[in-house]
């Protein structure tokens, strides 16, 4: 008889769930959320697991590898299909997530969520925690100028570099707005080094990442995006067709469709938010930054004309995933177009 197991992960303890190959529940427990904790507690149950499920969460990478290397067989599932599966029940407990993803991985009917290696998980690291402390910065200078809007000083529109000249005027005359905004400004000059700091081991990393090299000759792709969607994508090989990362990426349009219904929405926003922000940022530079001529700015200044700029980023980030997928796999070069050509020979 075979036996498969649920686990519902939280940061302190993870409520585990068996069940067996009729769907009956032989075993309920909850353990510590420790790798040690779940192989010695799955050990002393004496069953031999045909499937270990649990959802992607911050702790899966390190539970993953602590479980498959003790021998189970351990799959993480995308968190909205497991979603999916347990939102039939009446109350949301970790005790009933746990029996619907034992039941999930009884059945089948999952979709493994591929684990990146440590060198994306630590790329991704840094790309989060550069736009991490770029947040802090941005809220830390919004509260300068609230703080100063509320005596009728207006700090305006400066450079980041003239922000602090410009703060020190409009405080002068006033010793205790002075004395505050010297501290925040101080905070954000820490945060301005920071925040260079971060970005000059991201170029070293890229510098030495031949992928990102690559992905760096299409337009518009700069060493930021080239390292998030390398971090991102980890393994090209995953996706059948270059199409499909474009979905991935939460890219594509949501679609309802029910009997005479069928409406298309705004794009699902259901992937990597940290790779999605990192093509809309290089579709914008692409279109309103770059002046040099290709076919793919071309199209998307069409779509601009006919739906916004809005509109017309999101499409360009949604080619440039497939563009980019498509280099990395076959190894080929960004195509300018006919008349990048053209001017070349000229």
């Amino acid at each position: 008889m075979g036996y498969f197991a649920g686990l519902d992960v939280s940061l302190e303890e993870t409520a585990i769930c068996i069940a067996d190959d009729a769907g009956v529940i032989v075993r309920e427990a909850r353990v510590a959320s420790e790798p040690e904790a779940l192989v010695a507690f799955f050990g002393a149950s004496g069953m031999a697991m045909e499937r270990v499920g649990l959802e992607a969460c911050s702790l899966t990478a390190w539970l993953h590898q602590g479980l498959t290397e003790a021998g189970l067989a351990a799959i993480c599932i995308e968190a909205r299909q497991a979603k999916g599966a347990v939102g039939a029940m009446s109350n949301k407990t970790d005790r009933n997530d746990a029996r619907g993803i034992a039941q999930i991985m009884r059945t089948g009917w999952y979709r493994v969520t591929p684990l990146k290696n440590p060198a994306c998980r630590s790329w991704r690291a840094l790309l989060t925690a550069r736009r991490m402390v770029l947040n802090k910065r941005r809220d830390v200078e919004n509260g300068v100028r609230a703080l100063l809007r509320e005596a009728g000083l207006k700090v305006g529109t400066p450079s980041r570099k003239t922000f602090a000249t410009r703060v020190g005027e409009l405080v002068a005359d006033d010793p205790v707005l002075a004395a505050l905004a010297g501290s925040l400004l101080s905070v954000i000059d820490v945060m301005t080094r920071e925040v260079d700091r971060l970005t000059k081991r991201i170029l070293d990393e890229v510098r030495v990442e031949p992928t990102c090299r690559r992905l760096m000759t299409v337009q518009g792709v700069g060493p930021l995006t080239a390292l998030a969607f390398r971090a991102t994508i980890d393994r090209p090989v995953r996706f059948r067709r270059s199409l499909d990362v474009g979905a991935h990426l939460g890219l594509t349009p949501r679609r309802y469709q029910s009997g005479e219904t069928d409406v298309q929405g705004r794009i699902s926003r259901c992937g990597d938010e940290l790779a999605r922000t990192a093509l809309y940022e290089a579709a914008h530079s692409l279109l309103i930054r770059s002046t040099k001529w290709s076919a793919l700015r071309a199209w998307g200044m069409n779509v601009a004309k006919r739906r916004g700029m809005a509109r017309a980023r999101v499409a360009v980030a949604r080619k440039l995933a497939v563009i980019l997928h498509r280099i990395w796999t076959d190894g080929s070069e960004f195509r300018w177009g006919k008349q990048a050509a053209a001017s070349v020979t000229a």
